[in-house]
């Protein structure tokens, strides 16, 4: 949960696949601004391997290209803002949104901060750092995590309980340790720039009514069509 927050139960999780489409679909026209060939645009590259992986429609994948390299003759335009601040029981998060409308997200930041706390630019921050994020599963028996993130030039890692291996990346390396993992024995599910907590707050120290709390507050959040990622600073 360090890394990204994602909703657990199935409740919450009931309607994620749709949700999930939309927001890869807003990725990959961003990242087909610098050209629609991934063989040639390592960004899209990963956000499309991404696609392909939560088997988005092919014709979903090609149309969102075509849109964000300018080939329909559609203007794409997003902006790409971070709200900062707190979930309940003052648990850090970071907001990343790509909205076409940052009137109307900014409005309902401040309505789905109000079960939290809204930070100004920086409040929250700096208790994060900027990472790249590969999340890997052994593709071979007898892969090794800890030699493989040294092989692929991974800065840290953290082994799932699912046994999915999340590594950690320097952000100009992400490109990189995610194309040299498959050699070291890992399938690579998923790869993007994110945060990842300074001094996480241990789940264990809440009650599990405030546990809850937090969960709901970070489900409304990421429920919301502008939200990209929801970047929690708890551990585990």
């Amino acid at each position: 949960m360090g890394a990204q927050w994602k909703a657990k139960h199935k409740d919450l999780a009931a309607n994620i696949k749709g949700r999930v489409f939309g927001k890869l679909a807003k990725e990959i026209m961003i990242a087909a601004r610098n050209g629609a060939d991934p063989a040639a645009n390592a960004r899209l590259r990963l956000v499309v391997e991404q696609a392909r992986k939560a088997s988005i429609p092919k014709d979903t994948l090609e149309r969102a290209i075509k849109k964000g390299a300018g080939l329909t003759g559609e203007a794409v335009h997003f902006d790409h803002v971070i709200y900062e601040g707190f979930a309940p029981h003052r648990v850090p998060v970071m907001v990343e949104c790509l909205t076409d409308n940052v009137n109307r997200t900014a409005s309902d930041m401040r309505v789905l901060f109000r079960k939290g706390q809204q930070g100004t630019s920086g409040s929250v921050s700096w208790d994060f750092d900027h990472v790249g994020m590969i999340e890997a599963e052994a593709s071979t028996a007898g892969a090794d995590p800890e030699m493989a993130a040294i092989e692929a030039g991974a800065q840290d890692l953290e082994v799932g309980e699912d046994g999915v291996t999340l590594f950690w990346t320097d952000p100009t390396d992400l490109d990189a340790v995610s194309r040299a993992l498959p050699a070291q024995g890992f399938t690579v599910l998923s790869a993007k720039l994110g945060y990842k907590p300074k001094n996480p707050v241990d789940p264990a120290s809440l009650s599990p009514e405030a546990l809850e709390e937090v969960e709901t507050f970070l489900a409304a959040m990421d429920a919301n069509d502008d939200v990209q990622n929801v970047f929690a600073g708890l551990a585990g």
